[in-house]
């Protein structure tokens, strides 16, 4: 089955203004440098990109990595997150500078909304049989992140990737927000069919909840390693400055 893209209406369809920033949230298991492909492409569209380094240790500390990067941008800001981080941008999206929110299989949780129980209502991923726990922190398993993380990515690509995995507090999935953006934000979603970590279901249904403009690739977790074209547009569209060629 081809990508696919049900809408591909830009951000000044929606009335927000153009933006010249894109600020990149990154997920559990991963570090800022996992949105490598997608930067270059943003900056030779003339997007001033920053991505955020989150500690992974309690959403208030990766929300005030956020704020912090936010707080330097200088006008209008499209906000990214992919996985956890969509927990992250739903609780900082409300920053005065941003105009749009971008989720990449991600979570996009209610404010005070219990995550893990909306999660449960589907049938659990794969990857989260292979969570490791040691001394109050977590991270996969190397044959979880090669097989269901980072399912679809090159070989070498993601062993590199393991090596720089982030490892997560053993609360942090449990963390509720106190703040949902994307329920006054415009929003963007790109849902990956060969998903691994999140389920499918469930991120089409998050994307639907947003009524975000939706596009679903052909991909596992990391559609920004696999299919970073498609994701660059869809920020792309979100920013303005192009209706992008997602589909």
């Amino acid at each position: 089955m081809s990508d696919t893209s049900e809408s591909t209406a830009p951000a000044a369809a929606t009335g927000a203004p153009v933006a010249d920033n894109v600020v990149m949230v990154h997920g559990a298991y991963a570090d800022g440098s996992s949105w490598a492909d997608v930067i270059p492409l943003l900056q030779a569209a003339g997007c001033n990109v920053t991505s955020v380094q989150n500690p992974l240790t309690s959403l208030a500390d990766d929300a005030a990595a956020t704020r912090r990067v936010l707080d330097l941008q200088n006008g209008p800001t499209v906000l990214v997150g992919h996985s956890w981080a969509g927990t992250v941008i739903s609780e900082t999206g409300g920053h005065p500078n941003v105009v749009a929110l971008v989720f990449v299989a991600a979570r996009a949780p209610r404010a005070g909304e219990d995550y893990g129980a909306l999660a449960a209502q589907y049938p659990p991923p794969p990857a989260s049989a292979g969570l490791v726990h040691t001394d109050g922190f977590a991270q996969l398993s190397e044959q979880a992140f090669l097989e269901d993380f980072a399912n679809g990515v090159d070989p070498e690509r993601a062993q590199v990737l393991y090596a720089v995995q982030g490892r997560i507090s053993d609360s942090l999935f449990s963390s509720r927000t106190t703040a949902a953006a994307w329920q006054d934000k415009p929003c963007w979603y790109a849902v990956s069919r060969q998903d691994r970590t999140t389920t499918t279901a469930l991120e089409r249904f998050l994307a639907a909840r947003m009524n975000a403009t939706t596009i679903e690739l052909d991909s596992g977790h990391l559609s920004l390693v696999t299919h970073p074209q498609q994701i660059a547009d869809l920020i792309l569209q979100a920013t303005g400055r192009s209706g992008g060629t997602a589909g």
